[in-house]
């Protein structure tokens, strides 16, 4: 992955690996959409949705997602699989306002019931030095706060779509 600004989330799914895995092998973007749409506005966009809520104000924007390698192997050193989704996303409208994410979602089972999601990411601030000097002040905590939700809404949407 390239050098940039780096986030790190997790979160769990309470259903088996091989399950999770073959949800987001099957059409991973089509579960982003889902997870990250309201049902009404899923049907008028093809984009996934950022948002986060700082201080009471909602800032969002739909992103594309493309997912360019999935991959399942055996995982270093412990027993199981794990499955590799490389992806990137920008924004949809005015892409160079914001960054552009390049990330690995990792999956491998904890249990034989449970699913973890790893999502290891960077990115570069846009608009050069006025970009990095918004980043030192809030946009990195707004980047990370946006992960952390997208990451949280695929994972409640896998496991209420799973049960």
């Amino acid at each position: 992955m390239s050098k940039g600004h780096e986030i790190h989330c997790y979160d769990y799914v309470n259903h088996p690996f091989e399950k999770v895995c073959q949800a987001l092998s099957k059409d991973s973007v089509a579960v982003f959409q889902a997870a990250t749409k309201s049902a009404a506005s899923r049907a008028e966009s093809v984009a996934s949705e950022l948002r986060v809520d700082l201080g009471g104000v909602a800032i969002g924007t739909d992103i594309r997602v493309a997912v360019e390698k999935i991959e399942v192997k055996p995982r270093e050193g412990m027993s199981g699989p794990e499955a590799r989704l490389r992806l990137e996303w920008e924004a949809a409208s005015l892409p160079r306002l914001f960054p552009i994410m390049k990330a690995e979602l990792s999956l491998y089972p904890l249990t034989a019931t449970e699913t973890q999601l790893d999502f290891d990411g960077f990115y570069e601030p846009p608009l050069g030095p006025f970009g990095k000097a918004v980043n030192a002040v809030v946009g990195h905590r707004i980047a990370e706060a946006s992960v952390h939700r997208f990451l949280n809404n695929v994972a409640e949407y896998l496991r209420q779509k799973l049960g």
